[in-house]
């Protein structure tokens, strides 16, 4: 039986065909390759998302690029940016930086504090982690250093660069935008780019949750993955929270998006706040 070609509406008028065929090989794709359950209400997305990576590299059908991307590194990393979803601001999730300003205060001082963002997207996320160090220790050099990794090459790009649009900023204060950034002039008017001691504090890499390696070390005082279980299945987020566990020190905080819950984590965090949550147990696994 040929496969069926996915409904249209007069509004989605459907440049390549695709078919039920095409999406349930799209989901089993995304789902190993980055652990990203999508369901039946995503199609539309997925259709315009990837047709968009057919438009760009001159393929004519939806099988054609899934092909090329189970056989080209380059293709495959093309699709799993296109699935991406990369919805972060500055300071999101607020009630977060006054916990993290204080733990980070809290310490002893024993050299490095390490931290880690494991889904910087475009910056945003670990540039507010960073000016919250500075201002927690009221130093533009504070003993901090951040990881900050995706699985998306192309948002890891544009965090590297640290320039963003005027209006991503609007909702700082005055006092942190003046400490924390510069204002574009002339043909850059209208775009702010963090200072060079805020990002001076953060290390950009790649790094996919569902690879068999992380290549980070630790020990991290803090893990912020926000917004990212979301799109796990459960046994998958279960085991990601499993390996942050010997990353972390003792009482070390993982500081969760706000529709993720990892209470049934028992035994591996308690919580500690409003979806931060803190290692059990002492010492470092091994």
């Amino acid at each position: 039986m040929a496969a069926r070609p996915i409904p249209t509406t007069a509004a989605d008028v459907r440049e390549f065909p695709f078919t039920d065929t095409d999406f349930e090989r799209i989901r089993r794709m995304i789902h190993a390759r980055a652990g990203i359950s999508l369901n039946g209400t995503k199609r539309n997305m997925v259709y315009s998302r990837i047709a968009r990576q057919l438009r760009a590299h001159g393929f004519g059908s939806f099988p054609e690029f899934l092909d090329a991307a189970e056989q080209d590194p380059r293709m495959d990393e093309a699709f799993i940016n296109a699935l991406t979803t990369n919805l972060t601001s500055f300071f999101r999730e607020s009630h977060h930086f006054p916990l993290l300003a204080q733990y980070l205060a809290s310490l002893p001082r024993r050299g490095t504090i390490e931290l880690w963002c494991s889904a910087a997207s475009t910056g945003e996320e670990p540039y507010s982690m960073a000016m919250t160090a500075i201002e927690a220790f009221d130093s533009p050099k504070p003993p901090v250093r951040i990881i900050a990794t995706d699985v998306d090459t192309n948002v890891l790009a544009t965090a590297r660069k640290g320039v963003y649009r005027g209006e991503s900023v609007a909702q700082l204060a005055s006092a942190q935008l003046k400490r924390h950034f510069l204002r574009g002039a002339g043909p850059h008017g209208g775009m702010v780019r963090v200072r060079p001691e805020v990002a001076a504090l953060v290390t950009f890499r790649p790094l996919n949750l569902l690879a068999p390696r992380w290549d980070v070390k630790g020990p991290f005082a803090a893990i912020f993955c926000r917004n990212v279980m979301i799109y796990f299945d459960k046994p998958t987020q279960y085991t990601i929270l499993e390996r942050f566990v010997p990353l972390l020190t003792t009482g070390g905080l993982l500081f969760a998006g706000h529709s993720e819950n990892f209470t049934r984590a028992t035994g591996l965090f308690r919580l500690r706040g409003k979806t931060v949550y803190e290692r059990i147990g002492t010492g470092m696994a091994p």
